[in-house]
Parts: C-alpha cells; sequence; structure tokens
C-alpha cells in the first residue's frame, strides 16, 4: 500500500499573489535536485508531492477564524518571515495544525524580541516539545566564497548592522530613527528605572485607536503622570483587533480607572465594526474624557517634533514600558535608497505606540506655552 502523500501548506504573514510566496523557491529545488521522477508535479496555484500530498501557499491575513479551518487536516505548516506574523495570525494558526504528528515550522531572521514569533519560540515560555535551532552563515558548509566577501565588508564597514544581518541579532533601527538617541541619553541619565506614582496626581491615558477587525491598526495606550516637571511615563498597553471592552478592561485590572482618557480628534467618529464613538464608549465606562485637537497636515511631523522636545523630562518605568519604548526606538524614517532622501514615518508596528506618545508631547505643549511656567497638574480628590 502506498504511503500517504504529506499536505503542508506555505505561510506568509502578508502575500497578495504566488509571487510573494515560496513557490519558486521550491520549484528551483525539485528541478535542481530531479525529484519530478519521484512523484513531484508543479502546477500553476499548488505543487502536487509523492503519495496524493500537496504543498500551497497562503496569506495568513486572508484568514477568518471560520477560514482556517480549511487547514486543520494538514500534516505541516511552513511560516516564512515568520519575524512578520502578527499575534492575531499566530493565535489562529496554532490551534488549527492539529492533526496526530503534525508540525509547525517557523523560519525567520529576528528582527524584535517583542515580535510574536520570538515571544512563543525564544522567551522562557516555550512550548512543550519545541526545537528552536539557531543556524547562521558559519553553520553552511557551502557557504560561497562572494557571501563571504559580503560579511566581511559589512564587518569592517557597517558595524552597527552586522549582528542583525549575519549573527541573527535583534535589530537596530539607526538610519532615519526619529527617537534612538533620545532613549539612549534616557538610559545614560538614569531616567528609564523605578520611579513612584503621586497618589494624589491624576494620570492620563493618551490613546492610538485602532479598530476591532482581524487586519486593524494597533490600539495603543500610554499611561502618564505629570509630577512637577517630570512627565512619568508609567505604563504602556498594545493590542490588535480588540474590541474596546478589552482595552477598559485592562484599565480597570491595572488601577487606571480615574486616567483622564486623552485621545486623538478621531476619537469622536465611529469605529468601523462596532458603529460606536471611542468617546462614547469609555464616558458610558465611567471615564473621563477628552478629545486632542486636530493637528491638520503634516501632523506626523509635528508629533515627531513635539516629542523630541519634551524627551529630557521623561522617566519611563523599565518594566512596564519596556515595548513601548521598542516601539519608540523602531519608529523610523521611511528611505528611498535611490533619490537618497526620507519620504515621513514609516508606517509599521511601531507607528501606533509612536504617533500616541507624540500626541501626548503635543498635548503637553500645549498647555506649557514658551517661556511660561508649566501649569499645576490637575490634583484628584479621591486618592487614586
Amino acid at each position: 500500500m502506498a504511503q500517504q502523500g504529506r499536505n503542508t501548506v506555505c505561510i506568509r504573514e502578508v502575500q497578495k499573489s504566488l509571487r510573494d510566496s515560496a513557490k519558486k523557491l521550491i520549484e528551483n529545488k525539485i528541478a535542481q535536485y530531479g525529484l519530478e521522477q519521484y512523484g513531484f508535479r508543479v502546477t500553476k496555484e499548488r505543487i502536487e508531492t509523492p503519495g496524493g500530498g500537496q504543498i500551497i501557499f497562503q496569506g495568513m491575513q486572508d484568514h477568518t477564524a471560520e477560514s482556517i479551518k480549511s487547514l486543520e487536516g494538514f500534516d505541516c505548516a511552513w511560516v516564512e518571515e515568520a519575524q512578520t506574523l502578527s499575534e492575531l495570525s499566530l493565535r489562529l494558526l496554532r490551534p488549527t495544525i492539529r492533526k496526530p504528528g503534525s508540525e509547525l515550522w517557523f523560519s525567520w531572521n529576528p528582527r524584535k524580541a517583542t515580535d510574536p514569533v520570538d515571544q512563543l519560540l525564544r522567551s522562557d515560555k516555550q512550548p512543550t516539545g519545541t526545537t528552536v535551532v539557531r543556524a547562521n552563515w558559519s553553520d553552511n558548509p557551502w557557504f560561497p566564497k562572494e557571501l563571504e566577501q559580503e560579511r566581511l565588508d559589512d564587518k569592517a564597514n557597517n558595524v552597527d548592522q552586522y549582528d542583525h544581518i549575519w549573527e541573527g541579532a535583534y535589530a537596530r533601527v539607526f538610519k532615519g530613527a526619529y527617537y534612538a538617541n533620545h532613549l539612549e541619553a534616557a538610559a545614560r541619565e538614569g531616567r528609564i528605572g523605578s520611579f513612584p506614582v503621586d497618589p494624589i496626581l491624576r494620570k492620563h491615558a493618551y490613546w492610538d485607536i485602532g479598530g476591532t477587525s482581524n487586519t486593524s491598526d494597533a490600539t495603543a495606550i500610554w499611561i502618564v503622570q505629570f509630577v512637577g516637571e517630570d512627565i512619568r511615563v508609567l505604563d504602556y498597553y498594545e493590542a490588535v483587533g480588540q474590541e474596546f471592552g478589552e482595552h477598559v478592561g485592562w484599565l480597570n485590572r491595572n488601577g487606571y480607572e480615574h486616567a483622564v482618557m486623552k485621545l486623538p480628534h478621531d476619537g469622536k467618529t465611529h469605529d468601523k465594526v462596532q458603529r460606536i464613538t471611542p468617546r462614547s464608549f469609555l464616558n458610558d465606562a465611567g471615564f473621563q474624557v477628552d478629545v486632542c485637537r486636530n493637528l491638520g497636515p503634516g501632523a506626523a511631523m509635528r508629533r515627531i517634533e513635539a516629542a523630541r522636545r519634551i524627551f529630557p523630562r521623561c522617566k519611563f518605568d523599565a518594566v512596564k514600558t519596556d515595548m513601548g519604548r521598542e516601539r519608540l526606538a523602531w519608529y523610523h524614517e521611511k528611505w528611498d535608497e535611490k533619490t537618497n532622501r526620507g519620504l515621513g514615518p514609516q508606517h509599521d508596528d511601531a507607528s501606533h505606540g509612536a504617533d500616541a506618545f507624540g500626541q501626548m508631547a503635543v498635548d503637553v505643549l500645549d498647555r506649557k506655552p514658551e517661556g511660561r511656567k508649566w501649569s499645576s497638574p490637575r490634583r484628584n480628590l479621591t486618592g487614586v
């Protein structure tokens, strides 16, 4: 009796067409090693394998909680460029590939410690039965001399990026990074650590609002307290695709139920899925809500300039703002290599936390006009 064929799905977070997939790479390897004679057959949409198996190619952002069930009978899922896989996609995929003997493969060049795949596989909470292999250029017995020369050139001339490109270290954005120097100064000056929370002064929650669909931007919240001339950045929260009730739950669980909610100007508009306004939802949940002014054209750069101005007054909780500070460190200029000029802020998973932080900075400068002392923070008579 012939062995049953193996069904494999090759996954990327975003796959607009098969050109974006690993299909061409696998086709080339089949041809290189003459595997057609063993039953491999390339078709337009998939690759047929011996014993009636198949290899298909899909993007996770095309899947919903219902459509992902089409993969339940698959033996293997290979996630390529896994550093781009979202937390939502990971939550959908892991319970789906559960056939007896099935496997999940992830291949990636590490980017950030907070990427979901790194949290899953490179933290101290790895799933039972996990095997993690760190494979670098030095492990490749066929490493060509051309790449060796390129590696040596980078080691000599591109020191800042060498460890990430060649040794599997996490990336740091240097070219066009808006806040990297400010964060390094904060660390150097002891402004990243543990700082007391004033029990009398109000806390403020500065939002960047995402949505509740599977492909929405993240919702990000910074918790800030103004103590004298200090801006104490107490906490950071981020979530993708969650309903507003989840955000409110986090605020209440962490003792921020009396914080003033500071929403961007679009906080008065309706959520595309729930048809409610963030402002009305938070009002109904018992929060005091303020909506920040519309900055108009050039808003992103105004937020960046404001953040740079207030950074020297910021003190960050080292533990609770860790992810937020990583978002700020990563936030950078989109660069046109052909023209060697900046194109404005890169929109990626760092943007939402950076936008909320920038909105806080604008709000701080709005209430402290140039040449005047800082206004006294509002006091909270409830003692929270």
